[in-house]
């Protein structure tokens, strides 16, 4: 009986050593996620604010990196900002700003990147051009087209296209090992029909505009063929959810009557089904 005792003594005191001497296991490290971009990838118009970023960025704290890297699990490097071009990849945006580049680091798992609608201001400048000319003109069919005719398409192919496709080219360079996402941009108008007073230019300008985002979502789908970068299409999830539609509807706020304080930019529906398509393509 005693021998008994001791043995099982001695299984109790080894299954002890044992366990103090073996190694903790590791935690995972959650997967480090950094999202880049304008203000359609920062959500600029969403509230809440996130904390710690400039204000200037106007980053939501609900845009659809945050809403993705939450869901997953992620950690989260948000360095999106209102107004960034290509050129604020490699640069500080403004006084106070870091370059969005600078994010990177060899422990980035995914990135995913709305950018290209503000190099040449192709998206503000078509926007504005076409206001004004409905303003100067009213009651012609399309002043805007009859004005600007492919000066807008001219500058997306031209500069906007090899943009794109050099910075995706070198956040390989920077991260080889990370899986990197690009985001086209959701349509702000319809097809065909009137788009006024949300937003207000001629009727025949409303397709020249949907052309024109066409030709931008174009140019980014092919940066992103040429880089081996993963492409989310946002056209045809989008369609009937411009910024012409319903409150409810719509994911892209109007011009005019617009229900946040950044118009003619996504609504809190609009980065929800931007994270839902980014999610898709992260899960396959």
């Amino acid at each position: 009986m005693r021998s008994r005792t001791k043995r099982f003594g001695l299984g109790v005191v080894a299954v002890v050593v044992l366990a103090l001497s073996s190694p903790p296991t590791a935690a995972a490290s959650p997967i480090a996620h950094v999202n880049l971009g304008d203000s359609f990838s920062a959500g600029s118009g969403v509230l809440p604010l996130a904390p710690s970023t400039p204000l200037r960025c106007l980053q939501s704290e609900q845009n659809f990196a945050h809403i993705v890297a939450s869901q997953q699990g992620y950690s989260l490097t948000d360095i999106s900002c209102g107004g960034a071009a290509t050129d604020d990849f490699y640069a500080p945006q403004f006084e106070g700003a870091r370059a969005q580049f600078d994010a990177l680091s060899p422990s980035t798992d995914v990135v995913t990147v709305m950018i290209g609608g503000n190099d040449s201001s192709v998206f503000s400048g078509a926007i504005a051009a076409c206001v004004s000319a409905l303003a100067t003109h009213a009651g012609a069919f399309d002043p805007c087209t009859q004005q600007n005719g492919s000066t807008f398409d001219d500058k997306i192919l031209d500069s906007t296209l090899p943009a794109v496709r050099q910075a995706l080219r070198d956040i390989h360079t920077r991260v080889p090992e990370a899986k990197v996402i690009i985001v086209g941009y959701p349509w702000l108008i319809p097809a065909s029909s009137t788009c006024a007073p949300q937003v207000p230019v001629a009727l025949g300008d409303v397709p020249y505009l949907r052309n024109l985002q066409a030709t931008l979502n174009d140019a980014i789908r092919q940066a992103a063929v040429d880089t081996d970068t993963t492409f989310v299409d946002m056209s045809v999830a989008s369609e009937g959810h411009d910024a012409c539609q319903p409150v409810g509807v719509r994911w892209v706020e109007p011009l005019l009557f617009a229900n946040q304080f950044v118009p003619l930019h996504p609504n809190a529906l609009g980065e929800a089904a931007i994270a839902a398509a980014v999610t898709e393509v992260l899960t396959v």
